[in-house]
């Protein structure tokens, strides 16, 4: 049988609206009354119905998260830290997969939207040309790694890896490189834009040419990776070094230079992004664009509490750094 707050009032032979003032913490009940409650309903195994708290206009323990996918190692990791933060501050995740398909985002958005949630932290998907925003009365967003023209959210949790991608540069021009590689994620996202300026501004300023032929970028999949590597790794006068712009682009394409027994970096100096556990050993250490997930959490857990406010107004986000192992 169901316990509610009717069955504890007859079963304590107390009115339900004391019942329900004194589970909701209100101070108008009597201490002694209230403690009586709460042991009760402890006892009984009572759980507060959030549908109900929604309806009543309070705020509910819901938190959203919206995710490309869980394949990527820096989403998972994100994911299980964010978790376990929202269970220890009393909220409630709820995940939700967007395969990077706008619809899809819509879609999840929609039903997070029908559970009241607090609040919703989300990588956005690609936007097609004249997509229309998202609808100002959903739920309150919050921007990961992305941002969206046109859309309002309550603030953007950016990923600063601009200095590291340069720094990658300058520290492949000081070894000897001149044709460096580039994969990364399509011009169609914020992220894919400022990683490609980064790397064409450390071009730039460590005085080396940009060969566009030796520039790939595409839909951040481990897929597209894995065939810009191999296709760099067939041209006749490929790169003498790679540089990867993306978490799961820099798997594909380290994934095609061991399929290929490509010796690393004395054929190929590569430099990868995020820093997996395998990174530390495979090819006696990948040099990498590295990104701790449990920071990103503890940043994203403060702006969804409202503790910290300053990500949102001042733009500022996580920065990356720049691990020199023995692939580069």
């Amino acid at each position: 049988m169901r316990v509610t707050i009717k069955s504890i009032a007859r079963d304590l032979g107390i009115s339900h609206m004391t019942v329900s003032r004194a589970l909701s913490g209100s101070k108008q009940v009597n201490p002694a009354t209230r403690q009586k409650i709460c042991d009760y309903a402890e006892q009984v195994g009572y759980v507060r119905s959030s549908a109900a708290s929604a309806m009543r206009g309070d705020p509910t323990a819901i938190v959203g998260l919206l995710l490309p996918n869980i394949v990527n190692d820096f989403y998972a990791r994100f994911a299980n830290a964010l978790s376990l933060m929202c269970a220890e501050a009393g909220f409630d995740l709820v995940i939700h997969l967007t395969g990077d398909d706008i619809a899809q985002e819509v879609q999840c958005l929609t039903r997070l939207q029908a559970l009241q949630v607090r609040i919703v932290l989300r990588v956005p998907a690609p936007r097609r040309e004249g997509q229309a925003p998202y609808p100002v009365n959903g739920p309150d967003l919050i921007n990961l790694i992305r941002t969206v023209e046109g859309e309002t959210s309550r603030g953007d949790l950016m990923i600063h890896d601009d200095l590291a991608i340069r720094q990658a540069v300058a520290h492949l021009q000081s070894q000897g490189h001149s044709r460096i590689a580039y994969i990364g994620g399509a011009e169609a996202l914020s992220s894919g834009r400022l990683r490609l300026r980064a790397f064409t501004r450390g071009l730039a300023e460590n005085g080396l040419d940009i060969h566009d032929e030796l520039v790939f970028t595409g839909s951040p999949g481990q897929r597209v990776g894995h065939e810009c590597a191999l296709a760099l790794l067939d041209m006749d006068k490929g790169p003498d070094a790679l540089i990867c712009g993306g978490f799961e682009l820099s798997s594909g394409a380290l994934n095609a230079c061991l399929e290929r027994s490509i010796a690393l970096p004395e054929q190929l100096a590569f430099v990868g992004y995020g820093d997996p556990a395998f990174h530390q050993w495979i090819c006696g250490g990948v040099t990498t664009i590295a990104l701790s997930g449990d920071e990103v959490a503890r940043c994203a857990m403060r702006m969804i509490t409202g503790e910290d406010t300053s990500v949102a107004e001042s733009g500022e986000g996580i920065t990356a750094r720049f691990i020199v192992r023995r692939t580069a």
